[in-house]
């Protein structure tokens, strides 16, 4: 498996279904100069995958806030995403989706960002791609395993702070905690502090 963080986010150009229920071609270039939190799942219609979707659509005000666009991303077709958006939740659906659900059908996109398994289907990737197009942040789960929109939320908060204030952030951190000053003699200060 590729480590992407570090390296420009491979771009890709695909259908997708938009929060209005739309069809449309999005590139992940369009969304260059934004954050892009950009996530994949398995399968539509199947039983982890609704909990993630839904929860990322739930926190969309509080990634905007943060300047986010998120990206969902399946192997199924489109039409298949419009089929389960039109499904009620309470029938295993997803309902209205405030964000873009990306058709990877040919599994180009799960192939490019190396999360493609063997029968077809794409494990639980998370990739954080700052407003250059470079992944600052991924992680990979297995297939039962669904993943944290809080610590999602948190490593967007967390790079945000380091780009603004040029200071790291330890173990554990979230916004009003104590950063560090990425030098010997400033991060004593934050040792000092942590841990007399």
């Amino acid at each position: 498996m590729s480590v992407l963080v570090a390296r420009e986010a491979p771009d890709f150009k695909a259908q997708a279904v938009m929060p209005n229920g739309a069809f449309q071609e999005v590139s992940l270039s369009d969304y260059r100069g934004k954050y892009v939190v950009l996530f994949f799942y398995p399968l539509d219609f199947t039983f982890v995958c609704p909990t993630e979707i839904i929860a990322f659509s739930e926190a969309v005000a509080e990634f905007e806030k943060l300047g986010v666009q998120l990206l969902g991303c399946s192997v199924d077709s489109h039409y298949s995403h419009l089929a389960w958006r039109n499904t009620p939740r309470k029938q295993g659906g997803i309902g209205e989706i405030k964000y873009p659900l990306i058709a990877d059908l040919d599994k180009k996109i799960a192939e490019a960002y190396d999360v493609l398994l063997p029968g077809g289907v794409a494990l639980r990737g998370l990739f954080l791609i700052d407003k250059d197009g470079t992944v600052q942040h991924q992680v990979v789960n297995n297939l039962p395993l669904g993943r944290s929109v809080g610590e999602a939320l948190r490593m967007v908060k967390a790079l945000e702070f380091f780009e603004k204030n040029g200071e790291v952030c330890p173990a554990n951190w979230d916004e009003g905690k104590a950063s560090m000053k990425p030098d010997p003699t400033g991060s004593q200060e934050f040792f000092e502090k942590t841990y007399s």
